[in-house]
């Protein structure tokens, strides 16, 4: 890699952390009440008007920290999965990984663990999608081939997706669909510390996972043949790719809802500004998914609606048109 290549990586990760920070900030002053300079300093003094002081700490902060952990799971997460399976249409729920954690949570919300236990929507929601492993593994075998992990992943996606549906089919009451379908939609309102507690160590893990085989993904563009030839054991980087996912986007979902798109979005903006490796794209997207789902969740508070647009609404509106583009533009492949 050469020195010039070095500083344009070097000012596009200085650039996409900067922004996603003072998106981060932004996101606390974003609401409602709004807050002076002379309250802010009181707060950081550690002083200050208690309620003003509990909506700054105990309410903006922890969906500021959640908005951009959730955000960067997803980017890397979409990244990893497009230069493992070698498609620019490829993001978490390919694997059926999303739909198995939403399933997890609706169990909880359709039997009233959810209410009774308020940590036990986010705790099922990522055993959901560790369980969603399990099938996929199995369903997928011991091939190695990328096509075989798509069509397992669709068999576990719509496997998921029909237990949803059954559950809002067989609801007891409007109101208990309501609030499942409410989850559905995503949003990080009302979040807590003790969501970006479970969440943490879950994107943590599923990260370090991820951003392990970057090399990796940079050999597998020459084809799986030359990839084995340089030393890369497929068997092992799928099932680290694998576990990543089902880890780390399992628990982002768990605490966020159902947000799609922002593993296509960011990796699909980012490329043209690295030198297109797979590796090069991991870090940029990750702090690039921080930077887009923060901007987002700011941008649902600012909409002029009745009641607070759901964030995996506008995720979805902002990724459906990028979707069409990229399938419009790779038609003459297939």
């Amino acid at each position: 890699m050469t020195s010039r290549s070095l500083s344009h990586r070097f000012l596009l990760i200085a650039g996409l952390t900067l922004a996603a920070l003072l998106l981060g900030v932004a996101s606390l002053l974003t609401g409602p009440t709004v807050f002076g300079s002379r309250e802010i300093a009181d707060i950081l003094a550690g002083g200050g008007d208690p309620v003003l002081r509990a909506v700054m700490i105990e309410l903006r902060l922890p969906r500021a920290l959640l908005g951009l952990l959730v955000g960067a799971m997803l980017g890397l997460g979409g990244a990893v999965l497009q230069g493992y399976l070698r498609n620019p249409l490829a993001e978490p729920s390919v694997l059926g990984t999303s739909n198995a954690a939403a399933l997890g949570a609706v169990i909880a919300l359709y039997f009233g663990i959810a209410q009774a236990w308020p940590l036990g929507l986010p705790l099922l929601a990522v055993a959901g999608a560790l369980l969603g492993l399990a099938p996929l593994m199995l369903l997928a075998g011991r091939a190695e081939s990328p096509l075989s992990l798509i069509l397992a992943g669709i068999a576990v996606g719509t496997l998921a997706g029909a237990g949803i549906s059954l559950a809002l089919n067989l609801s007891p009451n409007p109101f208990a669909a309501m609030e499942i379908m409410s989850w559905l939609m995503g949003s990080l309102e009302d979040r807590s510390f003790s969501h970006v507690w479970l969440a943490l160590p879950c994107i943590l893990i599923g990260g370090a996972l991820l951003l392990w085989d970057a090399r990796a993904l940079d050999a597998l563009t020459l084809g799986e043949d030359a990839a084995q030839t340089l030393g890369v054991d497929l068997g092992r980087l799928r099932w680290r790719i694998l576990a990543g996912t089902a880890i780390g986007v399992g628990g982002a979902v768990a605490i966020s809802g159902a947000i799609g798109f922002v593993g296509l979005i960011v990796p699909h903006l980012l490329r043209p500004l690295t030198d297109r490796s797979p590796s090069a794209l991991l870090l940029p997207s990750a702090l690039g998914g921080a930077a887009l789902l923060s901007a987002a969740d700011i941008a649902v508070r600012l909409i002029p609606t009745d009641s607070e647009l759901r964030l995996g609404v506008l995720t979805a509106l902002l990724g459906v048109p990028i979707f069409l583009h990229h399938l419009v533009r790779e038609r003459r492949l297939w």
